[in-house]
This record gives C-alpha cells, structure tokens and sequence, in this order.
C-alpha cells in the first residue's frame, strides 16, 4: 500500500512538474546511443550553490547523462519528497536498468527513466543507480537537501 501511495503521489509530481512548463535540457539529441568518446570528461553535480564530489556508476545510464550535458550545463528544479529525497525531472529519458535497491543518504538514482533522484535519507525501491556524494556527511546532506526545494546543476568539467 505504501509503495502504491508512494507512486501516485509521484505521478502526480511528474504531472505538476510538466504543468509548469520545462525547457528543452537534452538539445533534441537521441539520448538512447552514449557515444564513449566523452568518457573521459567528468561529471560535475552543484546543489544550488554548493559543488558536490559524486563519484558516478560505469553505466549506460551515466554516459547517457554525461553525453547530454555536452552541449552545456543541464539544471533541474527538485522537489522535495517523502521527507528523505529530492526528485526532479531531467527532461529526457535515459537508458534504465532498475533493480530492487536499499538507498542511503548521498545516494543518486534514476527513477522512472526520466527522473533523478538525490537521498538525504534511505529507502527501499527499483532504481537505476547513478552515482553516490562522497564528500558530504549524513547530516551534510540533510543540510542541503530537507529544507525546501533546490535547483541542482549537472555539468563537464
């Protein structure tokens, strides 16, 4: 019942969120076919102001990601939700590979394909794994993520 309750109330986030209107972060490029020729570059994450040490998953779904940010910094508004996640709405799909996971803080994941998910808190779902923020502690990141909505900035260095 719970995971049920949890998935309406997701569906009807994504629903509000494509309401309000969103520009196009993907550029119109194919986000099915990473090319590994950007491999190299890193990954950055900033949550609102502050940059964040992500150490990122070797996965389709991540050099998806990284390919899509070429063209220029992607910004996603989250929101906040259950009281232990941020969620926002990427814009685009990516290439999924959901497995029954336990999430703890730091953690970042893709759910749904087209949504990314940053924990401050832990919880239990089927997720595709994006990466993991190395450089903040539990409480850091409570910090930064469970006092209201925030704008996160994925980018190449």
């Amino acid at each position: 019942m719970k995971k049920i309750t949890i998935f309406l109330l997701v569906s009807a986030l994504i629903f509000a969120l494509a309401a309000c209107g969103r520009g196009d972060t993907a550029g119109g490029k194919d986000s099915t076919k990473p090319e590994d020729t950007q491999m190299d570059d890193t990954l950055k994450m900033r949550i609102g102001n502050m940059d964040v040490s992500v150490s990122w998953e070797d996965n389709e779904s991540v050099a998806t990601l990284r390919k899509l940010v070429q063209d220029g910094p992607i910004t996603v508004q989250m929101s906040m939700y259950g009281g232990f996640e941020q969620v926002g709405y990427l814009g685009s799909a990516l290439p999924r590979n959901d497995v029954q996971t336990v999430t703890q803080s730091g953690d970042i994941v893709l759910y749904s394909g087209d949504q990314i998910v940053i924990f401050y808190g832990s919880n239990s779902w089927a997720y595709t794994r994006l990466g993991h923020i190395m450089d903040k502690s539990d409480e850091e990141m409570a910090g930064l993520l469970s006092n209201g909505d925030v704008t996160i900035t994925l980018s190449l260095e």
